[in-house]
């Protein structure tokens, strides 16, 4: 059974967690399936955007806890160092737009993914649940590193302290969700969403998310410099020289994302 359905729809390529039994729950076969699927992913020039996405009721709740304590299974530091660390490093380094769609309840390590991609919409269902502290765990995922970044400090340690569950137009409000939408509109909106983007400058918007990644540990001078730099690939594109074309002659432009 794959436990990571793949379907390209043109330029959008639709990674779908599929456990829905254990409400998408992460054990070891799915998390490196979802590693080779992004891999090939970052590969492939037909696919210019992402979607991440679920079957049934639950976007992902996180780690199956039986895979967890099990005697003979990876234990924690494999489920962390092999699976959840190089999924988000995935994430944040494929130089194309991620875009979570979130269909249902988002917990622990599922949160952190969620969080971890470019752009988040969501269902009006959707919910997010920092789940650790329930059993003792410390938020992993990237977690203690992007939700501060996206809600503040403070909010970030009640979210992650308490465990509170927090509804899909909270997370709106917070910052954590770009769109809402009907549930029952959910998929067909996202795909439009995300067919939009994929017919974007593709390259641009990869550099742009090198820049966001840099931002976090570089100066104001560095990043000014490392701007420059980026932006003078940038001008080199074919993108570029479309898009400015386009505007002279006051038509739309044909991006191929190179």
């Amino acid at each position: 059974m794959s436990f990571i359905l793949s379907e390209q729809k043109n330029n959008v390529l639709i990674l779908t967690l599929n456990r829905p039994d254990k409400f998408n729950s992460f054990n070891r076969e799915m998390a490196l399936q979802l590693i080779a699927e992004l891999d090939k992913a970052e590969k492939d020039k037909t696919v210019r955007a992402i979607i991440l996405t679920a079957t049934g009721k639950a976007f992902c709740a996180g780690q199956d806890l039986a895979e967890a304590i099990d005697p003979n299974g990876p234990g924690i530091k494999k489920i962390v160092d092999e699976h959840y660390n190089p999924i988000i490093l995935r994430i944040r380094n494929i130089e194309k737009p991620i875009i979570a769609v979130i269909n249902g309840v988002a917990a622990g390590a599922g949160a952190n993914i969620a969080l971890a991609c470019d752009i988040v919409l969501a269902g009006k269902a959707a919910s997010f649940i920092q789940a650790f502290s329930k059993i003792g765990l410390i938020p992993d995922s990237g977690g203690t590193f992007t939700l501060p970044r996206l809600v503040g400090l403070q909010l970030a340690s009640a979210l992650m302290i308490t465990g509170d569950k927090l509804s899909a137009e909270d997370a709106k409000g917070f910052g954590m969700i770009y769109k809402l939408f009907e549930d029952a509109e959910l998929v067909e909106k996202s795909l439009e969403f995300a067919t939009t983007i994929a017919t974007m400058p593709t390259q641009a918007i990869g550099f742009t998310k090198r820049l966001l990644n840099a931002s976090a540990t570089n100066n104001l001078e560095q990043q000014l410099k490392m701007e420059g730099d980026v932006q003078v690939k940038s001008a080199n594109s074919y993108d570029y020289n479309e898009g400015v074309k386009a505007f002279l002659e006051k038509r739309k432009p044909d991006f191929k994302g190179e």
